[in-house]
């Protein structure tokens, strides 16, 4: 076993903790898949709950790099619709995620992310245009901020709202990285106070992975650069299909 900041880890569990901080890395630039194939991983290492406060500092150190790349490319008229209520998911998800058990956790980001894949696929097929309307960003709101914090996967819905707006790639990847830069950093005092799963040798651990943070961020904003915006919706949709399969067999 390996001792580091308090946690111990076997040789293959820490690997699969720093594969899950270069993936975050590369999420945060654009390989949007990645994050989600990082939940059901961290998952095997830590469990359900507890995985869910071991990443978001992950996440939120990844995202200070992502807004740094793309930030002039946000939607701000989709941003200032989805904000409060976003919000409003997340103390939801505070109240009732800490009854959850593992188990349970694991089975609903697996119904999340694959009902995601579902109407990611029948987006691409259907081109009709969705309404850009105040009950619809309402919804996904909400369901982002609650799924943001029972399991870190607005990720997957998220990707449902902004595919269904057709937001160009780079202005999808901007919106994206802006809207979990301020969510993730919202969620932040939750999980320090109400679920106690953010520790000072949590936080120590997750510094640790700062340089394979880094270097998951350079990867992404290299592959994105040779990704069409055909190639990189469909890229999107295989990556959650993925994480889905992941999290129901863990």
């Amino acid at each position: 076993m390996i001792d580091l900041f308090s946690f111990s880890f076997s040789f293959a569990h820490l690997l699969l903790f720093f594969l899950v901080a270069l993936l975050i890395g590369m999420s945060k630039t654009g390989v949007h898949g990645a994050g989600m194939l990082a939940v059901p991983l961290l998952a095997v290492v830590f469990g359900g709950q507890r995985s869910s406060g071991i990443m978001l500092p992950i996440l939120c150190i990844a995202d200070v790099l992502g807004v740094w790349y793309y930030h002039r490319h946000a939607s701000w008229h989709h941003l200032r619709r989805l904000f409060p209520w976003a919000a409003l998911g997340t103390l939801m998800g505070t109240l009732i995620g800490g009854s959850i058990d593992d188990h349970m956790f694991k089975m609903i980001m697996a119904v999340i992310i694959l009902l995601s894949v579902i109407i990611m696929i029948w987006l691409q097929r259907h081109k009709e245009d969705i309404p850009d309307n105040y009950w619809f960003a309402t919804s996904a709101g909400v369901i982002g901020g609650f799924t943001s914090m029972i399991g870190n996967l607005a990720g997957s819905v998220m990707a449902v709202y902004f595919l269904a707006m057709r937001l160009p790639k780079n202005t999808f990847i901007g919106t994206s990285a802006w809207f979990f830069l301020v969510m993730n950093w919202f969620k932040v005092p939750f999980h320090v106070f109400s679920w106690k799963t953010i520790t000072v040798n949590s936080f120590l651990l997750n510094l640790s992975a700062l340089p394979v943070i880094a270097l998951g961020a350079y990867f992404g904003i290299i592959i994105i650069r040779n990704i069409n915006e055909k190639t990189y919706r469909w890229f999107i949709i295989t990556m959650t299909l993925i994480a889905s399969c992941l999290m129901l067999l863990s």
